[in-house]
């Protein structure tokens, strides 16, 4: 929401009231600071007879991240819903000095000048600078038409760049964009998203996370070029400054505050096949595609079932259409022989057709209009209604169908939609429908979650959701959504998956070769690399199927090499989604998060970081040349096996087996002795490769809950193992000597151009 004319009025019809001192400020026991804020000067004792008053309320829930909540009237009714959070209150202090109040939490504080012009700084405690809230910031913005905002706008100081706000697919830094937190079904073509998160990561030491589940509008750098401006229609707003220092570090804290994401399955990175959406098919069709990934020795993990498993027009009522599959149970059953996990579609709509809708209706177990009616439209299934997941029963009621599937032999499901959430609506529990609008999702996908966790266990659930708000990133995995099968698609796709991780969620995946058309045998090829080097691989279409010995037999053997390469990868892949579980960093990183100290990483958005150590650069062209920068280093590449030294700019052409995937040096990268599933003993015939370590390098690691020491001295590297029982080897890059020992027993040096086993 814009408000100002410029820099100097405000637009038609906007009145605004902003702080201008401080009143009074008070600190509590409970390590809080309430700050008094008139919105005119106080002259004399008639101006005490006015308003508004700002109240400010600044409060920590954590070391390290300061809250402020501006309000103006106290008295509206507490509808919900809110974010959940994680952390407790945190050990705040507050102090003061003649001119100043302060609030301090572990390295972050915020403090007020006692007295005008308003001023609230936020700085760390050695005295570094972060952000501001200055003159005209802060406000109570109001129109002509009764509509009443609370405003805020922090400082970004020179060199600023601001990443996040949810899977966005325009350019990686924001600055200079609007952006509204409203889940829309847009596509990734468009400056809507599926999932909208209110909340922004700097390069700056800082991020910013608004705590509101409606519609928040950003301003980032665009209304107010040299500040961030939020904005939302209510009468109060609450945010929180996380400091990091690093955006890794704000990343961790902004995900113990909401929530950090479940350990998907291992077996949930191996590659997936799909139906597709609108195509034709049965037992008969999916056992041919299966078969002939089989017979072409392409290991197949996950087989997934759309839309059309149920029947036209009855979506949903979780059950096989019977003109097709007869036999659902046993067909499920023959296709867990050959292997396979299975996965069907699902969403949070219940068409007028659909058994379930006059059950739902019977039992108050779809959202209502205000009148007591069913909330009822034709887009997208004809009188398709919505389940009301603040209903208790009805959670309950959707997860009993669930639960029914999962029973037959269903292992996850795709939780498409949650998006198109009306707000002429009445919920259950009487939350406001603006505010329900984005948090539906979140209620929708941990009611299917909960019930994976609980029918499979801890570490066995997983979805492939569309939509999430803030929160959402503890149930993983999250896809990108429509994209067209194009290479603008595909390099849009990925500004959307690293903008959502920068985001705080972990895991993330797309459609190889794009949903909407069918994409040349080039750009199919193409996007197979870069979708098995993504945290979750899925090929899947709209029109089309994907299977590769359609597009030429070229992709068979494409595919083929890239599925077999992250199997093998799997036990360095699975230390990267540890560390997404326990940390809340993303698998698959920006550039800036690994190097936030290179000003060349900042704009970087068509290469990324799968982990700490693989630089992944995607070919976007047919005839294989690609532009990627390399940043300080000697970087290997892991296919090739060249060299290529850093900070600098590389240019290249590769084949459609190729692509540029560079080890970072000083890796210690474990390559699995496996390369026919995800999920398997990846400790056992590890290979530990070790890519030009210095002098005095030290790199522990665990692999397959083996521990395992890799350590440099002078031109010998020595590699140790805390289990002498299974074999392992160590490999060097580069030329050095190598040393490899488990338990007490070790093997001689040998040369670089060879390679020991510990048997």
């Amino acid at each position: 929401m814009k408000f100002t004319d410029g820099y100097w009025m405000l637009r038609k019809g906007i009145r605004a009231a902003y702080p201008v001192e401080v009143l009074d400020v008070t600190g509590t026991d409970a390590g809080t600071l309430e700050i008094h804020a008139p919105t005119q000067p106080i002259r004399h004792r008639g101006d005490l007879l006015k308003g508004p008053v700002m109240t400010v309320r600044c409060h920590s829930p954590m070391p390290d991240v300061i809250g402020v909540t501006l309000t103006h009237f106290d008295g509206e009714v507490d509808r919900g819903p809110h974010f959940g959070f994680a952390a407790g209150e945190g050990p705040a202090q507050v102090s003061y000095d003649e001119e100043h109040a302060q609030l301090t939490a572990g390295s972050l504080v915020v403090r007020v000048a006692r007295g005008g012009p308003w001023q609230l700084d936020f700085r760390t405690t050695d005295g570094r600078p972060l952000t501001s809230s200055g003159p005209k910031a802060m406000g109570i913005m109001q129109t002509d038409g009764g509509e009443h905002y609370m405003r805020e706008q922090l400082e970004l100081t020179v060199g600023t760049s601001v990443y996040g706000l949810g899977e966005r697919f325009g350019p990686l830094v924001k600055n200079g964009q609007v952006v509204d937190i409203w889940n829309a079904d847009g596509g990734t073509a468009t400056e809507q998203a599926y999932k909208n998160v209110p909340f922004y990561l700097t390069d700056a030491g800082y991020g910013v996370f608004v705590d509101h589940p409606g519609r928040v509008s950003f301003e980032a750098g665009s209304e107010a070029v040299s500040r961030v401006q939020f904005s939302v229609e209510d009468q109060e707003l609450t945010y929180y400054v996380i400091h990091g220092p690093t955006p890794k570090e704000i990343l961790r804290k902004y995900t113990a505050l909401t929530g950090r994401p479940a350990l998907p399955p291992a077996w949930s990175f191996g590659l997936w096949l799909s139906t597709s959406f609108t195509t034709s098919y049965d037992e008969e069709t999916v056992t041919s595609f299966i078969d002939g990934m089989a017979e072409r020795d392409l290991p197949l993990s996950v087989f997934h079932f759309d839309c059309f498993w149920m029947r036209e027009f009855n979506w949903c009522d979780f059950t096989w259409d019977p003109r097709v599959f007869p036999d659902p149970a046993g067909m499920l059953a023959r296709l867990k022989d050959k292997g396979l996990r299975i996965c069907v579609w699902i969403n949070p709509y219940i068409a007028q057709r659909s058994p379930l809708f006059a059950e739902g209706r019977a039992r108050g177990y779809l959202l209502r209009k205000p009148d007591g009616g069913v909330w009822q439209w034709d887009l997208w299934q004809p009188g398709m209604a919505l389940v009301d997941f603040t209903n208790p029963e009805a959670r309950a009621w959707y997860a009993g169908k669930l639960e029914a599937l999962l029973e037959m032999g269903v292992d996850c499901f795709k939780t498409d939609f949650g998006e198109r959430v009306p707000t002429d609506v009445a919920y259950h529990d009487g939350s406001d429908p603006e505010r329900m609008h984005n948090y539906y999702t979140y209620l929708y996908n941990r009611t299917v979650f909960d019930v994976l966790k609980k029918q499979r266990g801890e570490g066995e659930a997983v979805v492939f959701a569309r939509s999430a708000t803030t929160g959402s990133q503890q149930f993983p995995v999250h896809w990108g959504g429509d994209c067209e099968a194009t290479y603008e698609s595909m390099a849009e796709s990925l500004r959307g998956g690293l903008s959502l991780g920068m985001s705080g969620f972990g895991y993330w995946s797309h459609d190889i070769g794009g949903f909407e058309g069918t994409p040349s045998p080039a750009l199919f090829k193409r996007w197979i690399a870069f979708g098995l080097l993504s945290s979750h691989s899925r090929l899947h279409g709209s029109s089309s199927y994907r299977v590769p010995w359609l597009f030429d037999e070229e992709a068979v053997d494409v595919l083929r090499r890239f599925t077999k390469l992250k199997l093998r990868l799997m036990p360095y892949l699975d230390a990267v989604s540890r560390q997404a579980h326990a940390e809340g960093v993303p698998m698959m990183r920006s550039m800036v998060l690994e190097f936030p100290d290179d000003p060349a990483c900042t704009h970087l958005e068509r290469q990324y970081m799968l982990g700490p150590d693989l630089l992944v650069a995607p070919v976007f062209s047919d005839d294989g040349e690609v532009s990627y920068y390399v940043p300080e280093g000697t970087w290997t590449h892991l296919l090739a096996g060249h060299q290529v030294g850093g900070p600098r700019w590389v240019k290249e052409r590769h084949g459609f087996d190729s692509a540029p995937v560079l080890v970072r040096q000083g890796a210690v990268l474990p390559i699995g002795a496996v390369d026919d599933r995800p999920d398997y003993d990846y400790a056992d015939g590890v290979t530990l490769r070790a890519y030009e370590p210095a002098d005095g390098d030290r790199v522990e690691l665990t692999v397959g809950g083996v521990a395992f020491t890799v350590a440099c001295e002078g031109a010998t590297v020595r590699a140790t193992a805390g289990d002498a029982s299974r074999p392992w080897a160590l490999e060097p890059a580069g030329g050095t000597t190598v040393r490899a020992e488990a338990g007490t027993s070790h093997v001689e040096a040998i040369r670089s151009d060879r390679k020991e086993t510990r048997q």
